[in-house]
Parts: C-alpha cells; sequence; structure tokens
C-alpha cells in the first residue's frame, strides 16, 4: 500500500477520510470554485460519495488514482484537493488536477499544491510524465502550472461537456527531468 503524505512550507497533503467530505464540499459544492471543473457544483452527498472513493482507492492493488486533501500546516483546514490518476495508455504516467477553496485563492497555495502532487508522482511514483488540462478562461491555473514548470503543450478541441456547451481544453505537462523541486 502507497499512502501519502507529502508537506511544503504551508501545506500538507494527505489521504483523505471521511471526516474531509465537509471540507471537499466547499471546493466541490462552490459555484466559483468549479466555474472551470469539468463538472457542475456537487452536492453534499455527491462530495461524500467522491470521498468515500477516494478512500477506497487508497487501498487498492495497484493503486491507480490518488484523490487527496491540501489542508493548512499550522491549523489543519482543508483549503482544496489534489489528485494524481495514473494513465493506462502512457507508461509512467499521469493526470493531475487540483482546486483550492475559494477563500484560500491568490496567496500562492495552487503552486504549493502543484509542487506537492508533482514530488508525489515524480519521488514517490517514479512517474516520467505529469499532465494536466485546464479550461481555456482559467487564467490561474495556466500560470500555476507554468511557475510550476509545466509547459502548455497544446488544446483538446471539444473535450468537456458541461452545461450542454463543449468546451476545450489546454494540456500543460512536465516531463521528470525538467521539474525542479523546491527548496
Amino acid at each position: 500500500m502507497n499512502l501519502v503524505a507529502r508537506s511544503s512550507a504551508r501545506l500538507a497533503l494527505r489521504e483523505a477520510d471521511i471526516g474531509d467530505a465537509n471540507g471537499v464540499h466547499a471546493i466541490y459544492g462552490d459555484a466559483d470554485a468549479t466555474a472551470h471543473m469539468s463538472f457542475e457544483p456537487r452536492t453534499r452527498d455527491q462530495v461524500g460519495q467522491i470521498v468515500a472513493g477516494w478512500i477506497a482507492t487508497a487501498t487498492a492493488e495497484p493503486r491507480t488514482e490518488y484523490g487527496l486533501v491540501v489542508v493548512e500546516r499550522d491549523t489543519q483546514h482543508l483549503v482544496g484537493v489534489g489528485r494524481l490518476a495514473i494513465d493506462p495508455h502512457q507508461q509512467r504516467a499521469a493526470t493531475m488536477g487540483f482546486a483550492l477553496r475559494p477563500d484560500a485563492w491568490g496567496v500562492g497555495y495552487g503552486l504549493e499544491t502543484v509542487h506537492l502532487l508533482l514530488g508525489v508522482a515524480f519521488l514517490d511514483l517514479g512517474l516520467h510524465r505529469v499532465w494536466g488540462a485546464r479550461s481555456p478562461l482559467n487564467d490561474a491555473s495556466a500560470r500555476t502550472m507554468s511557475a510550476a514548470g509545466m509547459v502548455e503543450e497544446g488544446v483538446i478541441r471539444s473535450h468537456i461537456q458541461r452545461a450542454g456547451q463543449w468546451r476545450d481544453s489546454i494540456v500543460h505537462g512536465i516531463l521528470a527531468e525538467e521539474w525542479k523541486r523546491p527548496a
């Protein structure tokens, strides 16, 4: 079993537990937080099922998904979520996603979260490549992934359907040898 526990100066990335459902709902249930995601805001029950799924995947063998929570180290207050999903179509690769509570935006937590996720991917899992997709309108995510060393690789046209409308996704990727571990 490969349980995740990583930390940075201000944040800790850890496995989810069922008590995290309300904190995750503050993200996945919020219209602002989900504005650029692939889904509409979720109900509390839906988020409870998502968190239960993350807990179940933590003990799967082989483990192919990492649904993790981000907490402030000092307060243990849940401020974000992160996800790595091993890509079965690429050797030693994973997709990555992250989201923060709106009240945690603008203070650098996104970059810390991405670095923590990349640390799991490259240092703990020995992956070769990580990629993430974002909404073309999500400039904050573009800046965050770029600051973490991820390169904009291209567009997946009409990738996501949300509220009956198709939208593109912009792909960012990074290779293990390109990642610079934060000091």
